[in-house]
């Protein structure tokens, strides 16, 4: 019997993602596919590169021959008339027209969002970054399979600042907090179906470490770090819980919790996708 089949779509062009490898990280894309082999390890796991020019992307017939899609972040704003976002909302679009369930993470549920027919903005709250705080999860959210057994309130890695402004057709918002009011959603097109969340799931904090780094001088500007060495320092002290989730006395100063720092919480989403909607599809096209 075929193997299940996975694809992860990068948000980034390759510059952005040479920005990301400079600044002692890595592609969202290398690190969502690898989480999604931990997750699925019988699954082929593809990337694809819709950002940047030139690239032979799938069409729909070719997104049928995937069980589930997965996009990353980015960098880049969705309502930007440019080709390397254009080429993700028509992406987007194939999606929604192959069947195929998709988990959007950020970038990933701002596409899905547009490509729907929805708008996304500007965050009037400002850029929202290191941990979302005090996500809450609305009525549909707390009865919804993507957050069985996650808290209704909780904390996650996050880094944004365009947020869903208008719902698309047949969107239903499923977790909030004060900086966003969708934190999470189903989109609903043509009998598909994708999830997506405005925060990172599949981000550890040595992701969240380099993109402190990567953001730098920014982060000082926007007054989120007095100095460029504070925010340094901030990006040293994720590295070490990172290797060491259990120091007591540094998730305490940072106000994290296992939401955060106990892995099998932090990617509770991802996992209720794969069980929920990519074993279903998987099961229905004869594979795995």
């Amino acid at each position: 019997m075929p193997l299940p089949r996975l694809i992860v779509m990068e948000g980034n062009t390759a510059e952005g993602r040479a920005l990301y490898k400079a600044s002692g990280g890595a592609p969202p894309s290398d690190g969502y596919a690898k989480l999604l082999r931990e997750l699925m390890p019988d699954a082929i796991v593809d990337i694809c590169y819709p950002a940047d020019a030139g690239v032979n992307l799938p069409d729909r017939m070719g997104l049928e021959g995937y069980d589930g899609i997965a996009i990353t972040g980015s960098g880049l704003h969705v309502y930007d008339e440019i080709p390397a976002v254009t080429r993700q909302v028509e992406m987007a679009r194939t999606i929604f027209a192959s069947g195929t369930p998709a988990f959007g993470s950020c970038w990933g549920l701002q596409v899905l969002t547009t490509a729907a027919g929805g708008r996304v903005h500007q965050n009037p709250n400002g850029r929202e970054i290191g941990f979302g705080r005090r996500i809450g999860l609305t009525p549909a959210g707390r009865v919804h399979p993507m957050y069985g057994s996650k808290a209704d309130t909780f904390d996650a890695v996050t880094v944004h600042l365009d947020e869903v402004e208008t719902l698309a057709p047949g969107m239903e918002v499923l977790a909030s907090n004060a900086v966003s009011e969708v934190q999470a959603a189903q989109i609903r097109v043509n009998g598909t179906t994708a999830w997506g969340v405005q925060y990172h799931p599949e981000y550890s904090l040595h992701d969240m470490a380099a993109t402190v780094r990567r953001y730098g001088k920014r982060m000082v500007d926007d007054g989120f770090f007095s100095t460029e060495r504070e925010l340094l320092h901030y990006a040293h002290d994720l590295e070490l819980l990172h290797g060491d989730p259990h120091n007591k006395s540094l998730a305490w100063q940072h106000g994290i919790d296992e939401a955060v720092l106990k892995k099998s919480v932090r990617v509770t989403e991802i996992r209720n996708w794969i069980e929920h909607q990519v074993i279903p599809t998987c099961a229905k096209r004869g594979r795995g």
